[in-house]
């Protein structure tokens, strides 16, 4: 197994990974009209933007040339404040394992990794917000809950 980060080459399977997850929490059928090329291309067009804004490290697991764990990491800059060097956090998004591959450990890798790296480079904090079956795998990784943050939503 290599824990790494995706390049440019890993952009189908990433593509292919998102459709799957997010088909994957479709219990209700809600999506069953989409099509995947309208989505191929939208997703290919946020992924050549996330690698070249140098803002986006996507983490992966691959076995045997096959991508089968992902986690994004979205670095966001904080406005510089005087009497302190200051450093970007990193938001966690888009973390999904096939699911012949789960409960095998790919995961606990994977994020023991990215933690580790956003140590060495003096990353704030990471921030995620899991689902309900994801809090014991933060918890167990050394995240814990916090203030909530304010929202103000416009779109539904």
């Amino acid at each position: 197994m290599i824990i790494r980060t995706a390049t440019k080459e890993d952009m189908d399977q990433l593509i292919r990974m998102r459709w799957d997850f997010t088909f994957e929490d479709d219990v209700d059928g809600n999506l069953k009209n989409e099509k995947y090329d309208d989505f191929y291309d939208e997703c290919m067009e946020f992924l050549l933007d996330a690698f070249e804004s140098g803002n986006w490290y996507i983490w992966v697991a691959e076995e045997n040339g096959l991508l089968v764990s992902n986690m994004y990491i979205e670095l966001i800059h904080k406005v510089p404040r005087p009497g302190r060097i200051t450093y970007p956090f990193a938001y966690m998004t888009n973390v999904y394992t096939k699911p012949d591959f789960r409960g095998k450990g790919i995961g606990s890798r994977l994020i023991s990794k990215i933690n580790e790296w956003a140590k060495e480079n003096r990353y704030e904090f990471i921030i995620v917000w899991p689902s309900d079956e994801g809090v014991d795998f933060y918890k167990k990784h050394g995240y814990q809950h916090c203030k909530e943050p304010m929202e103000n939503m416009f779109c539904e």
